[in-house]
């Protein structure tokens, strides 16, 4: 059986997702498998990608099951002791594997691991260094923006950007994978945050490096980026803050809700942001079903989530990373 099982999943990445398998094949830690997921490509990206010749096990679904989805069904038909998800607009570096499984065997505690993703159209600056959840019901990329040599050093992260992360494959089984209700968007975080609060950890690793598009097949600012990035952020509050934390939260929420609305209007797409607000509020029977679910087998105390989160504005309007000492 591989040690690794490499997953990424593909929606007419274009020639995107053939750099990213090129990219796979120059590894020098070999013992992994492929796996790629085509969610209904009306493109040539698979045919490119089967091009290259690369050995690869490929599942053509014919429909767009959405990024979590898919990548749940490619986690139960994987092989590997730890699964490793990267996006089609990601493109490692040679050691990028090498780096992660050193890193499991540095800290067998840890139960997810993320990479330092920079920025594929100018490598001096960083794309992301781990995900941060802020108190006022946002999520977002450490380091977003900053110059390479800023690159905080290795440490404990609140959550992998799941871009080019990897978690332990019986860890992420317990967990029930990736929150499919949330098609595509903030699923990382939220599985980040489940794994918090069932008492796991997650360590963002310096060494493991990939370049990263972001939103490179989907677009920064689209209707579809913008409606689930933001429905996927008030269900991942809702779902995961302990009742404490989600009381005494909710106004900066709500006021961090009200003054997106203007970069909205101002963004030209205040439409979709409002549609996200409505249905994120309005959360589903099963999103309530989850909520309740989670809480009751939650083993980390309120204190334990309080400290976890950012809650400094000023940390939040610079992207400021939230990587903790190893402990």
């Amino acid at each position: 059986m591989p040690r690794l099982s490499v997953i990424v999943v593909n929606f007419n990445a274009g020639a995107r997702l053939a750099r990213c398998v090129e990219r796979l094949s120059r590894q020098t830690f070999k013992d992994f498998e492929l796996l790629i997921v085509d969610n209904g490509s009306s493109d040539d990206s698979i045919d490119r990608a089967r091009a290259l010749q690369v050995p690869v096990v490929i599942d053509l679904v014919g429909a767009n099951l959405g990024f979590a989805a898919a990548n749940n069904r490619a986690a139960k038909r994987a092989k590997g002791e730890w699964l490793v998800f990267l996006n089609p607009d990601a493109y490692a570096e040679p050691q990028w594997l090498d780096e992660l499984i050193s890193g499991a065997e540095r800290y067998p505690w840890a139960d997810a691991f993320g990479s330092t993703q920079l920025n594929a159209d100018d490598p001096s600056r960083i794309d992301g260094a781990g995900d941060v959840f802020h108190a006022l019901g946002v999520a977002y990329r450490g380091c977003f923006g900053w110059p390479a040599e800023k690159l905080p050093p290795e440490g404990e992260c609140f959550s992998p950007c799941a871009a080019a992360a990897m978690y332990r494959r019986a860890t992420f089984e317990a967990l029930g994978g990736f929150d499919e209700r949330f098609f595509c968007y903030a699923e990382d975080v939220d599985l980040g945050f489940r794994l918090r609060l069932s008492g796991g950890r997650a360590v963002q690793l310096r060494g493991a490096r990939v370049l990263h598009e972001g939103s490179g097949v989907a677009g920064r600012h689209s209707a579809f980026t913008v409606y689930h990035g933001h429905r996927n952020r008030i269900w991942t509050a809702y779902k995961n803050l302990p009742a404490e934390l989600y009381l005494a939260t909710l106004p900066l929420r709500l006021l961090t809700d009200l003054a997106l609305v203007f970069r909205a209007v101002a963004g030209g797409y205040v439409g979709p942001y409002i549609k996200a607000l409505a249905d994120g509020y309005a959360a589903p029977r099963g999103v309530k079903d989850a909520r309740r679910e989670i809480q009751k087998a939650r083993r980390a105390s309120v204190g334990e989530i309080a400290a976890a989160i950012q809650w400094s504005p000023a940390k939040l309007a610079r992207r400021a990373p939230d990587i903790r000492p190893i402990r």
